[in-house]
């Protein structure tokens, strides 16, 4: 089993990482210098999820984002901080989306929270919610975009070229 477990790792590396591990003697040997040079010593391997959770929590909805988008975002940040060793509660991931939510959301958000138990609540559930929140929510906003909105003068200036002179609605 050990003369395969080689072949498999050289398989899956870069060619400029192959001399480096050629000479190891067993798999396991060859597997540790791997995981030395790509998640590094453990200070730096801590500096990095200690980053990432810097980044995890400046994290923010943009107006332009959907709600794929930024669950995609968190997702890759909780993903990372995970593969690096350390731990990410689901509850507090649960938490954070909820908290950063835009204001078109906030009913949906406050009904979640009020009736849900959120240290039980997977992050999925979560982002399901929100996304059926946002479809039913994007054929108000389509219908909403169609109305024209007028003020009381360009009202008055449209019913003088129709040959009405009156200044009601």
């Amino acid at each position: 089993m050990d003369k395969i477990a080689p072949v498999t790792i050289y398989k899956g590396i870069p060619e400029d990482m192959l001399l480096s591990i050629a000479e190891k003697e067993t798999a396991k040997d060859a597997w540790e210098t791997l995981k030395t040079t790509y998640l590094g010593a453990d200070r730096v391997r801590t500096a990095k999820v200690q980053t990432l959770k810097a980044e995890f929590e400046v994290l923010n909805v943009k107006e332009t984002e959907t709600v794929d988008e930024f669950s995609t975002k968190v997702n890759n940040v909780v993903s990372n901080i995970r593969a690096l060793g350390d731990k990410v509660e689901e509850a507090y991931v649960v938490k954070k989306l909820l908290r950063v939510i835009l204001t078109k959301f906030l009913q949906i958000a406050s009904t979640i929270e009020q009736f849900g138990d959120l240290e039980t609540m997977i992050v999925e559930e979560v982002i399901g919610r929100l996304k059926t929140h946002e479809e039913r929510f994007k054929g108000h906003e389509d219908n909403e975009e169609k109305q024209i909105l007028f003020t009381h003068e360009e009202w008055f200036e449209r019913s003088k070229k129709r040959g009405d002179d009156s200044r009601s609605p």
